[in-house]
C-alpha cells in the first residue's frame, strides 16, 4: 500500500524542523509520516539525513530519506540500531540544516549553470562539495575561468529564486521549459513546480522538486573546477565551492 506525505519543503526549503505523525513502518523498517520536511533523493539531489525527536527526547537517527511506490510517499530510513517509533506517534523532524543548505546553495548554482550552457541536459548530481552537469554541448569554446566568472556575475546580481506550480496542459504548450534531454517530469498529478529564477523568470524558469535558495547570492563563492569530454557530444561540467584555486 502506498502512502501520500505531504512534502513540507516543497512550498519551505528553509524549514529545518517540523511535526509529524507516524503513519506506517514498512517492511524494511522505513519510516512513513503524514508530513515531512525531509527531502527525498530525486532529480541528482540526495536526500535528507538528521533526527527525529521523540515526546522522551531521545533522538531517531535518519541515516537516508527516499520515495516509496510514488514521489509523494516518502520514507525515511533509520540508522542502524536506532529505535522505532510507534504507529500513531508524533515526532519532531529536524533536519541536518548545514547539509541542506549546502545542497541547496550547490542546487541553485547547477540551474544558474545551465542558463549560461543553453543546452541539453544529459545527467546530474547535485552533492556537498561538488556537483556535475553534464550537456550535450558540441561547442569546445567554454572554459573553466569563462564560466565561473558567468556564474558569480550571476550569483552578485542577487536574483530571486522562488517557486509556482503550472498545468501539465502548460508544460505541454511550452516543451522549451524542460531542459533535460533523457528526463521528463512526472506528469501525472495535474500540476507541475517549476524554479523560476528572476522576475516572471526573467533568467530561467524549470520543472524541479528538489530544494534552492532563495536569491542568487546566497550561493557562495563558486567554480568550474573541471569540464570533461565525455563522448562527442558531451562535456561534463564539475562545480564547486571556493574561489579557482591558483594552482
Amino acid at each position: 500500500m502506498a502512502y501520500e506525505t505531504k512534502a513540507l519543503f516543497r512550498d519551505d526549503a528553509y524549514l529545518s524542523t517540523a511535526e509529524g505523525v507516524v503513519v506506517a513502518i514498512n517492511e524494511r523498517g522505513g519510516i512513513v509520516l503524514d508530513q515531512t520536511n525531509f527531502y527525498a533523493t530525486s532529480g541528482g539531489q540526495p536526500g535528507d539525513i538528521g533526527h527525529f525527536e521523540r515526546a522522551d527526547g531521545s533522538a531517531i537517527q535518519i541515516a537516508a530519506t527516499v520515495t516509496g511506490e510514488t514521489k509523494n510517499e516518502i520514507i525515511h530510513i533509520p540508522g542502524e540500531g536506532q529505535a522505532m517509533p510507534e504507529i500513531g506517534e508524533k515526532l519532531v523532524l529536524h533536519v541536518d540544516w548545514p547539509r541542506r543548505y549546502r545542497l541547496m546553495r550547490m542546487h541553485t548554482a547547477c540551474h544558474l549553470l545551465s542558463v549560461i550552457c543553453p543546452f541539453p541536459i544529459t545527467g546530474a548530481a547535485v552533492g556537498e562539495e561538488e556537483s556535475r552537469v553534464d550537456f550535450d554541448l558540441p561547442d569546445a569554446s567554454f572554459t573553466r575561468e569563462n564560466v565561473t566568472e558567468r556564474l558569480m556575475e550571476m550569483i552578485r546580481e542577487n536574483t530571486p529564486v522562488t517557486t509556482r506550480w503550472i498545468s501539465d496542459e502548460e508544460l505541454a504548450a511550452n516543451p522549451g521549459l524542460i531542459k533535460s534531454k533523457n528526463v521528463r517530469p512526472p506528469m501525472d498529478s495535474g500540476r507541475i513546480r517549476l524554479v523560476v529564477i528572476g522576475e516572471d523568470g526573467a533568467v530561467d524558469s524549470q520543472p524541479c522538486g528538489g530544494t534552492h535558495v532563495s536569491e542568487t547570492q546566497e550561493v557562495g563563492e563558486i567554480h568550474i573546477g573541471k569540464i570533461e569530454k565525455k563522448g562527442r557530444e558531451n562535456r561534463r561540467f564539475r562545480i564547486r565551492f571556493g574561489s579557482v584555486p591558483l594552482f
